[in-house]
């Protein structure tokens, strides 16, 4: 395994609350938050990729029971549009991503497991439904999806 990691991320996810502690090298405490469950309800979880890099939090919501929902890529920039600011980071798309939902929530799509939105969205992502035709080994997260 690669030792040469900026930041060590463990994640506790439990059916109540999740907590993540991050340590750099050194053992410096980077981040380390948690976030119940119980304290705000149910919960919507929206992602801007539920494929690729999104379908790992996709799979762990479902798991945990959640409803889960995308937001488009045009629908985002169009969003981002109205919010002030240039600069692109993750904080900042989290939050416009979890506005939009707030205020705009017909521009999100629900994913379910046997909907056609991420059914379509496989074949967009280029994800191969037939391991043997892939162009390489299945992911885990690939797996998870199907």
């Amino acid at each position: 395994m690669n030792t040469e990691y900026d930041v060590r991320l463990g994640l506790d996810v439990g059916r109540t609350s999740h907590h993540g502690c991050g340590l750099v090298p050194a053992g410096e405490r980077v981040f380390d938050h948690e976030l119940s469950q119980d304290d705000y309800g149910r919960v919507l979880v929206i992602v801007d990729q539920p494929n690729t890099i999104g379908a790992l939090p996709v799979a762990v919501a479902r798991d945990c029971g959640a409803v889960i929902a995308y937001l488009p890529g045009l629908a985002m920039r169009k969003a981002a549009d109205l919010y002030p600011g240039q600069a692109k980071t993750d904080a900042r798309d989290a939050f416009i991503i979890a506005d939009t939902a707030r205020t705009m929530p017909h521009t999100l799509r629900f994913v379910d497991r046997e909907s056609d939105v991420l059914a379509n969205l496989k074949v967009l992502a280029g994800t191969d439904e037939d391991p043997a035709l892939a162009k390489g080994p299945v992911s885990p997260v690939e797996r998870c999806l199907r």
